[in-house]
């Protein structure tokens, strides 16, 4: 009987149904995961999933999971445990590597979202607190960049993270003072996952 075929319901450009697709592609899934675009003003999506955010991954018996976190779970134990540790003590970094980055990103995701409203709507005090969010994450990411040695959950949601960096916040220019951050993106960024599923050019 052939796997079933998983239903991703998001954007192309979203980081965090990106995170999911190169996590399916690294578990040997690629070919299971269905991508179906779906926008978050899409009233069907709130029928999916009540908060109306992407990704959500429908199972074949109609099953609903979000948010990222959770679907990369799934896929980690379907795909046969490889890019999530067991509990213990080797499990808790990559979590809260994983954490750090989606944090980095909704942040991002937030300034994205806030420069498109008109002018005179902004919060300049708003967009300074994402910002803070996401430099201080950079600086964090920096410093402990020789704990990023292995693929996992982990450092493939940072790596995932720093490409939308690249393709929403060009002016960040994060790579500047973060040597051993850029050059450990550019190893990233070249594995045929990252690739498959670059967002189109801005």
């Amino acid at each position: 009987m052939p796997a079933s075929t998983l239903k991703l319901l998001g954007s192309i450009t979203s980081p965090f149904v990106r995170k999911v697709r190169v996590v399916a592609m690294e578990l040997g899934l690629g070919d299971r995961l269905e991508l179906v675009p779906t926008e978050t003003s899409d009233p069907a999506l709130g029928l999916i999933n009540p908060l109306g955010k992407v990704p959500a991954l429908l199972l074949a018996d109609g099953t609903a999971l979000y948010d990222s976190a959770v679907i990369v779970e799934y896929l980690d134990h379907l795909g046969g445990g490889t890019l999530l540790p067991p509990a213990g003590p080797a499990r808790w970094p990559v979590l809260v590597l994983q954490a750090l980055a989606d944090g980095m990103a909704d942040a991002a995701v937030y300034c994205v979202m806030e420069k498109r409203r008109p002018p005179a709507a902004r919060s300049a005090d708003a967009l300074a607190l994402q910002r803070g969010k996401m430099l201080r994450g950079l600086d964090r990411l920096e410093a402990d960049v020789a704990s990023l040695d292995a693929l996992n959950a982990g450092t493939i949601a940072a790596a995932v993270t720093l490409g939308y960096f690249d393709f929403r916040h060009p002016d960040l220019g994060w790579r500047a003072e973060r040597p051993k951050l850029a050059r450990w993106y550019e190893s990233q960024a070249s594995r045929p996952a990252m690739l498959a599923t670059a967002p189109p050019e801005a």
